[in-house]
């Protein structure tokens, strides 16, 4: 039987071939449940312990067998010892067997004039006269001196547990070399999404992120090239309330990192991420991810390789920072990893890519604003809660961080809608763990701090509020203030509304050329407007 399969122009054949495996009879899965008894519960059990609980069943067999053969050894020997008197005294034997009148009159006479007990004296008068014959005298010794050996091996045994599991290594390798052939199936590395990459090209997308949490990515072909200043072409239809808040160019091969606030990382290889066309809105980031109940993602970072120039660093709504090494977030699984320990109450709120020489400034929700040397962060491990970044004061908590750029400035906008930029130089560089300087003035007009951002003045800013109302504004069109300021107002916010997020505008990515560059307009990834009637 032969099946066909049509699928678009966009679909990756292999992903499709990989996706009928898992959902379909295509293929079958036959699983084994490890149900085993212990203590007389069955109970389903890792392959460590169903090992551990096996071996400790062996023993527990070797022992009760042990004692039972000892016993029995011990029965028989006892026997062979009245048989053997006897035989030392067969004239007496014979002569008490003769002037008895009955079988107990005998019994009990051997018992007294030997010291035999009753079982012995039962196995003498019981034996038959062959048995005294010198020949069937020297088996009786024989089999005596055997089982004397037997009972002292089995007393040992009995009596140390190494020579116990070294007597299960023996039984088990004896059972191997009678019963084993060559295996039949094969134990390989767990393919996971079933994907091989080496049938995938490896080609440049575009990938978008929205405000809201849509992916997808596009061909960088369905760009075509054109002139600088050049119109650009639809580039996403989103909702109303949604905006392009991330955008690069990352290979097919490419790794995108999720953070969330639960302290967690996630990835996706960019080939994984559904392809979708230039105004198609995309696919939510939640079905995508294996995320835990109430988990939202804060952070994106695109990584081409993980290598060991790189860092990550992170800082929570409390105040920890946490640099760790690229390179210790190369085998996230699927279900995520622990990029950061968090205290109770915590959460991570921004991470940022480094290269272990950048400085940094962390804001507060009351206006404070501390500017350091990452390099007074040490390099920790994934599991680790880190150190303090921002000493905090009463209920003030960590709203983001931004990296200090030459030419750049720090955007600060609060609740209330105000908000103003100012030059790196306005922060001084100091130590970790200090409580910073104002940024801005945290009043009755201005609220609290919502974001701080690092912009540059060709940068746009999409500033959200509570009830979904969106505004965008040119990074130049901020006043540039000193650090101990209100700032100017940004947008106006509704008296029960409020400044819930803001975002830096995802810029064109531009190719190398003369004169050329792929374009991907955001003015045109906005919802198109209705045409003019006549």
């Amino acid at each position: 039987m032969r099946v066909v399969i049509e699928i678009s122009r966009q679909a990756q054949a292999n992903i499709i071939l990989n996706q009928l495996y898992s959902h379909t009879q295509l293929e079958t899965t036959f699983g084994v449940i490890n149900l085993a008894l212990v203590d007389g519960r069955p109970m389903v059990l890792p392959l460590k312990e169903l090992i551990i609980n096996f071996i400790s069943h062996r023993k527990q067999v070797i022992i009760r067998r042990s004692q039972f053969e000892l016993k029995k050894a011990q029965a028989r020997a006892h026997i062979l010892e009245g048989l053997i008197i006897a035989l030392d005294h067969i004239d007496e034997v014979i002569k008490l067997i003769r002037a008895s009148q009955t079988p107990d009159e005998a019994r009990d006479g051997l018992m007294s004039q030997f010291g035999l007990s009753i079982e012995q004296a039962k196995a003498i008068l019981d034996m038959r006269l062959q048995r005294l014959t010198g020949l069937e005298r020297e088996k009786i010794d024989a089999e005596y001196g055997e089982l004397q050996k037997t009972i002292a091996w089995l007393k040992e045994l009995l009596g140390s547990e190494i020579k116990i599991l070294a007597l299960i290594k023996e039984e088990l390798a004896d059972i191997k070399a009678r019963f084993s052939d060559k295996r039949r199936t094969e134990i390989i590395e767990s393919t996971g999404d079933r994907v091989t990459e080496d049938l995938i090209p490896k080609e440049d997308d575009v990938i978008t992120i929205t405000n809201s949490g849509y992916i997808k990515r596009i061909a960088v072909d369905s760009y075509k090239q054109q002139r600088r200043g050049g119109k650009g072409v639809m580039g996403m239809e989103t909702k109303e309330e949604d905006f392009v808040s991330d955008l690069f160019i990352g290979n097919t091969h490419d790794y995108l990192l999720f953070f969330t606030d639960k302290g967690k990382v996630y990835w996706l290889k960019v080939y994984g991420i559904p392809e979708a066309g230039r105004q198609a809105r995309g696919t939510a980031i939640v079905n995508l991810l294996q995320l835990e109940q109430g988990e939202k993602i804060t952070a994106y970072i695109p990584i081409s390789k993980f290598d060991e120039k790189h860092y990550l660093l992170m800082v929570t709504k409390k105040g920890t920072a946490k640099k760790t090494q690229l390179t210790d977030f190369a085998n996230v699984r699927k279900t995520g990893i622990i990029a950061i320990s968090l205290d109770e109450g915590d959460k991570l709120v921004s991470v940022k890519l480094t290269d272990g020489t950048k400085e940094m400034v962390i804001g507060t929700k009351h206006g404070k604003a501390i500017r350091f040397n990452e390099n007074d962060v040490r390099d920790m491990g994934r599991s680790a809660y880190g150190v303090r970044g921002v000493r905090l004061v009463g209920e003030d908590e960590v709203v983001s961080m931004a990296v200090v750029e030459e030419g750049a400035t720090l955007l600060t906008v609060t609740e209330n809608g105000f908000g103003k930029r100012t030059v790196f130089d306005e922060y001084r560089t100091s130590n970790r763990g200090g409580q910073g300087v104002i940024t801005i003035d945290v009043n009755i007009r201005n609220g609290n701090v919502v974001d701080i951002r690092t912009v540059r003045e060709d940068d746009e800013i999409m500033v959200t509020t509570s009830n979904g109302i969106i505004i965008r504004v040119p990074a130049s069109g901020i006043r540039v203030q000193g650090r101990n300021t209100q700032g100017v107002k940004i947008m106006n916010v509704g008296e029960k509304d409020r400044v819930v997020g803001v975002a830096t505008l995802a810029k064109e990515e531009e190719t190398a050329g003369e004169e050329k560059a792929v374009q991907v307009t955001l003015e045109e990834m906005k919802e198109p407007k209705e045409e003019q009637k006549p």
